[in-house]
């Protein structure tokens, strides 16, 4: 491995997971990244001010060269025709098939599940709403299908009782950088036989919206608690009360029993019934307002107590 050239790189990656991933490559002795293509900037946040991505970001302050095209359907790719091998993770575009045959190598994708399972924009929050106690890391070489092509590299890790998507996105980029820094020089120099997936196995996940966090007191506590832990940060679990949304910024699950959608008020303690047990909600936001405890809560909205939320 030391004796390889410096393996000549362009990545593709957008969002946080890819940022982290961006850094373990620079920090790699014998990856070579050589430029960084990332999506537009777009507006953000409250104000809608245009805001770069975080690999822009990290890229800029390496002094990387950025390209940021809208459509990969007209990029020129010629300039990076002598290039060992496209790197993406978390890109966000669709990348034509001409563009992953250009490097000599192909191009490999890091993605956040053990495919063929959790396919798609979402695997981690989905692996989180579904309970599950393990996910990994796929490498794949890629083809023209999403999350498709044969699988180079796969690990596995645990996922714990509380861990939320941002948690669980930070033990994945760890491990992700651990094994796509061993696997690429094995491909290059190589020494490894692309697995092709069980496709018959294949699940898939969908770009996560605002609406996907109201809660369904239906389910269960727990359905409920991994729901809360798959959407937050984002877009986070609410309810709606008196026409106003709620969002319930911190919950845990208990065995109270409960007539699902009602709230009941226990030593200053918010619960809300499940369809089996129920759920505790320690930190909330009314709509248009400030976060708050659920002791402060409680303080201004007196009347929530034997209301029912839906």
């Amino acid at each position: 491995m030391v004796s390889l050239p410096p393996i000549k790189t362009l990545f593709f990656g957008t969002h946080n997971f890819a940022t982290a991933i961006l850094k373990g490559l620079i920090d790699s002795p014998f990856i070579e990244v050589v430029g960084v293509v990332t999506q537009p900037d777009k507006p953000a946040g409250r104000h809608h001010e245009v805001a770069e991505s975080p690999v822009k970001k990290l890229a800029r302050k390496k002094l990387i060269p950025i390209f940021q095209p809208t459509s990969l359907n007209n990029f020129d790719i010629s300039p990076f025709r002598d290039y060992d091998l496209f790197i993406v993770c978390q890109y966000g575009l669709i990348i034509p098939k001409n563009v992953l045959d250009t490097p000599k190598q192909g191009s490999v994708n890091v993605h956040a599940s053990l495919l063929p399972k959790y396919r798609g924009a979402s695997p981690i929050q989905y692996a989180l709403i579904n309970g599950e106690k393990e996910t990994g890391i796929t490498i794949i070489l890629m083809d023209e299908k999403m999350d498709h092509g044969p699988i180079l590299a796969q690990d596995k890790i645990a996922i714990a009782a509380d861990d939320t998507h941002n948690a669980l996105s930070e033990k994945l980029a760890k491990l992700g950088n651990d094994l796509l820094i061993k696997t690429i020089p094995d491909w290059v120099e190589g020494k490894i036989v692309p697995q092709e997936q069980d496709h018959a196995q294949a699940t898939f996940t969908k770009i996560l919206k605002r609406d996907d966090g109201r809660i369904s007191f239906d389910k269960t506590a727990e359905q409920i608690y991994n729901l809360y832990r798959g959407l937050t940060p984002w877009p986070g679990i609410w309810t709606m009360w008196e026409g106003k949304r709620i969002k319930l910024l911190r919950i845990k699950p208990t065995d109270e029993t409960i007539e699902p959608g009602l709230v009941v008020i226990k030593n200053a303690s918010i619960y809300i019934g499940c369809a089996s047990g129920s759920i505790q909600a320690l930190e909330l936001q009314m709509e248009g307002k400030k976060a708050m405890d659920a002791r402060i809560f409680l303080q201004g909205y007196t009347k929530i107590a034997g209301a029912k939320v839906e």
